[in-house]
């Protein structure tokens, strides 16, 4: 059975684990091109802001606009949407211009995935859900540590690696465009208040906004760091490489040690080891290379599961039908922390010192840390985590929520077109009269 759906899922894997390689390739693409240009390190940071502002309103705007297309054709529109945004930024370089195609391109991308999960969401059942969609997110990992290392062998001040980036994009389309679309179905979600969130789980919502805020370092401005310390282009990739690959290998077992022991008590350990490790960066430099891509390495396997033990520590707390709504919460306040993450350490290295880098993020680390035992404290460890191992897996506020809309608004329809139906057979009988 699992074979078969894998079968039948192979078109759309394929199609994302390309998007994987294009959205790995492109957040490093331009921030060594940002930093070729001179661009500064706070107008570079502000930059790549915008993607996830971007992201952030597609996955709220993206069903509306689903709807009136389709999935298929809407996956093909703003696949051409990323891809155009990439070669606008290889044509024209400006900062002004950067920012507003990294928010399209932020858009286009959010949508898309919203788009796959959905699709994902309807082939699996619960019996393989967790496993169909660790498949998914390993792809998606690999796909990311796959760009970085492309990345590795163009020339990021040439229009080629752009055109390689807008190529794979184009190329992610043939497998889904001739494949056969499924319809999905949906339940009603209920809805839960980011301040409710707040005060029955504070621990989720601070660690959703602090280690976005990190992601959003790594990713938007990690790229110039390196290069600030004496990293090549060769090995820049190989330092974003080694972060995704650590977090990629260290996700399911860290999840699973979760669902065993309190899982505040492995936030904390990963948070702290994650400072620990930041720490040490912030004092390393090009001549030791090898050193830095084993801390990186070490400090993604503990950094990059943080969000998910945060996600599943926070459903530990709810009831089932309140999950999805929660979901969409922390969605939000995690893009609010991406959204601040990558200006605020482009600011502090502008203004102060390179290494303020990843003292700052070994700072927010130390505080997840910190307030996770201090939560311990506070509160009995949850009745049954046995359900979370996998939360980062599960399905998404943004599909589920897109789902619901186009359901909502389906049953709309037919509830017009049956009363429209109604008004005409009452219509035809005066006239008969």
């Amino acid at each position: 059975m699992l074979k078969q759906q894998l079968r039948a899922i192979s078109s759309l894997l394929t199609s994302i684990t390309l998007i994987g390689i294009c959205t790995g390739m492109t957040s490093t693409l331009l921030s060594l091109r940002a930093t070729i240009e001179n661009f500064g390190t706070l107008t570079t940071g502000i930059i790549m802001s915008a993607y996830f502002i971007g992201f952030l309103f597609g996955t709220t705007r993206a069903p509306k606009d689903i709807r009136r297309v389709g999935y298929i054709r809407a996956f093909g529109g703003l696949a051409a949407l990323a891809a155009a945004s990439i070669l606008i930024q290889a044509i024209w370089i400006d900062p002004t211009v950067w920012f507003v195609m990294r928010f399209l391109t932020g858009f286009a991308i959010s949508a898309i995935f919203v788009i796959v999960e959905s699709w994902l969401n309807t082939m699996a059942d619960n019996k393989n859900r967790g496993t169909l969609l660790s498949v998914y997110l390993v792809l998606i990992y690999g796909g990311l540590v796959a760009g970085q290392l492309v990345l590795g062998i163009t020339d990021p001040a040439g229009f080629v690696a752009f055109a390689l980036v807008a190529l794979l994009i184009n190329l992610a389309l043939i497998p889904i465009l001739i494949s056969v679309t499924v319809e999905p179905t949906t339940h009603e979600p209920k809805k839960v208040p980011i301040l409710s969130l707040l005060k029955v789980v504070p621990l989720g919502m601070v660690n959703a906004f602090i280690m976005q805020a990190c992601y959003a370092m790594f990713y938007g401005i990690g790229p110039m760091y390196a290069t600030y310390i004496g990293l090549s282009v060769a090995q820049v990739s190989l330092f974003m490489a080694a972060f995704i690959l650590g977090g990629m290998l260290a996700q399911a077992p860290i999840g699973l040690l979760s669902d065993r022991i309190d899982r505040r008590i492995m936030m904390a350990g990963c948070a702290g080891t994650a400072g620990i490790m930041a720490f040490v960066l912030s004092q390393l430099d090009a001549s030791v290379a090898w050193m830095i891509y084993l801390c990186v390495g070490l400090f993604g396997a503990c950094a990059l599961p943080l969000y998910s033990l945060g996600m599943a520590h926070t459903n530990d707390y709810l009831e089932k039908d309140q999950m999805v709504g929660a979901t969409g919460a922390i969605i939000k306040v995690g893009g609010i922390g991406s959204i601040i993450g990558a200006p605020a350490v482009a600011a502090l290295m502008q203004f102060g010192a390179v290494n303020y880098f990843f003292l700052l993020i070994m700072a927010l680390t130390f505080i997840v840390c910190g307030y996770s035992l201090f939560r311990v404290t506070q509160r009995k460890k949850a009745n049954d985590q046995s359900a979370s191992a996998y939360a980062m897996l599960a399905p998404t506020q943004t599909s589920d929520e897109l789902l619901t809309t186009l359901a909502d608004e389906q049953a709309q329809m037919e509830e017009n077109l049956e009363l429209q139906q109604e008004l005409d057979e009452q219509e035809n009988l005066d006239t008969n009269r």
